[in-house]
């Protein structure tokens, strides 16, 4: 008997449909096209202020439709157009016609800078990792275009102390020139926004090295440079005064210690505690050489010289009293800069939360990744955040959930750096109290968030990459970063073999602090043997979010937005 052996073989399919609008964008086009077939500039506009909440002197519904007919049409020549379903549906997906945030600075830029949250970053000039990648002017470039205001130099002398180096200390990082950082950073200052960029300098050097700085700094930013009138600040000026300038904030030089047995040309090690990289700082190496006992006072004359002109570069100044935190945390009249390690600021919240708060009305609080962080991940920013502090500095060259809130909170006000802070933590109450972040609050606002569909993954990514032989199966995890009462994350149902999922899940979200929440959205490719794919993401700030039917664009890993993924979703405040 002769057996037969069948072969069949199968084919991959990926037939992909145009996105079909779902039923609350048709039900919303025939009410506002009064059942008709197309909607007019005058019914759109109706759209637009009741749905929406746009205002309808900042934007124009004739030209709204115009650019829609130009995009699906290619009609150039315009006439009276009006909107098929699917040109409206088109214009509720372009993210670049229907933002869920704003693009333009939209808050007060008049009060005195330590009223803002700063856009900050921390060895602003690492590649990579914290132990042995290279230091670079890149990543100050990269940084200055996202919109990073706050840039942090490491400076060191070089091996024969003649010049000036940026790099991780005693680190296998291999360092970078100090004016080649410089220059980047005056190139490319205000390339994203116009407000001040603040230099932070990490200061490991001799006076005469300080005062090669102060030479590359005045000769390299010239006006550019904003020095104060007097070194006792008592009120800061606004980032709206400080348009276009450059600031440095460093400890002040301290008089130059000798030993008092100089006689020997002996070099000795002096250490400071009163550096910024631990709970007060790391440890700065000085090096004292005197060749006799004459040559001491002239030395110290050019010194203290040399001194005063570094001195009068630095705008905030950085250190802290003697004492404990809770005494460095005093208010007195002059302006100064505060850092503290993530850990350091997690213990001082136990106990001293409103001491925090109200240092940082009006001085600074700069907050930095644990040492441990070699590889260049970040913290929560939020509990900075929550108690004032300006400047929470963050590895811009890493990647990961905690970087991706980084990126939302500075989506507000336009990217522009600068973000104000609430009213109740800049404000004092009639009895001289702060605001307390361990205050149990009731829930001020509910934010509801419907997703309704996603697309673009087919024109961003290969057919095979989420499966080889089948459509991907995506879901969205949604959910509030916030102050510990509003943090949540939700998930939706999983769509199978589409690469144009339809959810239409809706989403209730109160909130005690909608002013320091992030909505974070992740989309995912569910995987039923190995871990899921990632496929997008964004965070965006809830304060300025747009209400109505929004197109969302979603970012890859490292925050780079996608070319065409993106989801249609609404937002509402109830």
């Amino acid at each position: 008997m002769t057996s037969y052996r069948v072969c069949v073989c199968f084919h991959r399919r990926f037939k992909v449909a145009e996105a079909a609008p779902p039923q609350d964008v048709r039900d919303l086009f025939l009410s506002y096209s009064d059942g008709g077939s197309h909607i007019t500039p005058d019914q759109l506009s109706r759209f637009l202020s009741e749905v929406q909440g746009e205002d309808h002197h900042l934007v124009d519904p004739q030209k709204v439709v115009e650019a829609v007919v130009q995009k699906r049409h290619h009609i150039t020549k315009f006439g009276r157009h009006n909107l098929s379903l699917d040109d409206f549906h088109h214009y509720l997906f372009c993210p670049d016609l229907n933002p869920p945030i704003g693009s333009q600075v939209n808050q007060d830029m008049t009060a005195p800078l330590s009223h803002y949250f700063i856009y900050t970053g921390h060895n602003s000039y690492l590649t990579g990792n914290q132990l042995s990648s290279d230091c670079s002017d890149v990543p100050i470039i990269k940084a200055l275009h996202r919109g990073v205001r706050v840039v942090e130099l490491d400076i060191w002398p070089n091996s024969t102390k003649d010049d000036v180096l940026v790099l991780h200390g005693r680190t296998l990082t291999t360092p970078v020139e100090l004016l080649k950082c410089l220059k980047s950073i005056k190139e490319h200052a205000f390339t994203a926004s116009p407000y001040p960029v603040i230099i932070t300098l990490e200061d490991h050097l001799t006076p005469d090295l300080q005062a090669k700085v102060a030479k590359m700094i005045t000769e390299t930013f010239g006006d550019m440079l904003f020095c104060p009138d007097h070194e006792s600040v008592e009120v800061f000026p606004s980032p709206e005064d400080l348009k276009y300038r450059i600031m440095i904030s460093t400890k002040p030089p301290k008089e130059y210690l000798k030993s008092e047995s100089v006689k020997d040309n002996s070099t000795k090690l002096v250490k400071s505690k009163d550096s910024d990289e631990d709970d007060w700082g790391k440890e700065v190496t000085e090096v004292a050489k005197a060749q006799n006992e004459d040559d001491i006072s002239n030395d110290d004359e050019s010194e203290t010289t040399q001194q005063s002109d570094y001195k009068h570069l630095i705008a905030i100044h950085a250190g802290k009293p003697k004492g404990s935190l809770k005494e460095a945390l005093k208010v007195d009249d002059k302006v100064r800069r505060l850092s503290l390690s993530e850990q350091a600021l997690e213990k001082a919240t136990e106990s001293l939360g409103t001491d925090l708060v109200r240092f940082t009305q009006k001085n600074f609080l700069r907050v930095y990744p644990k040492g441990t962080r070699f590889n260049s991940s970040n913290y929560k920013p939020l509990i900075g955040w929550m108690h004032g502090a300006q400047m929470v500095a963050f590895n811009m060259q890493g990647y990961g959930r905690k970087l991706w809130l980084m990126h939302g909170m500075f989506r507000s006000n336009g990217g522009c750096g600068y973000v104000k802070k609430p009213d109740f933590l800049i404000s004092v109450g009639p009895n001289n109290e702060v605001f307390n972040p361990k205050d149990e609050l009731q829930v001020k606002k509910t934010l509801k968030v419907k997703i309704y569909v996603g697309d673009g993954w087919r024109m961003d990514f290969k057919q095979t990459h989420f499966d080889l032989y089948s459509p991907p199966d995506f879901y969205v995890r949604v959910g509030i970063a916030g102050v510990p009462a509003d943090v949540t994350m939700k998930k939706t149902k999983i769509i199978e073999d589409n690469w144009i999922p339809v959810w239409e899940e809706e989403f209730t979200f109160p909130l005690t602090v909608p002013e320091l929440a992030l909505l974070r959205v992740e989309v995912h490719e569910y995987d039923i043997s190995e871990a899921d794919d990632f496929a997008g993401q964004t965070c965006l700030p809830v304060a300025e979010l747009k209400q109505g039917i929004r197109a969302v664009p979603l970012y890859d890993r490292k925050g780079e937005k996608f070319k065409s993924v993106r989801l249609v979703m609404r937002f509402e405040f109830i």
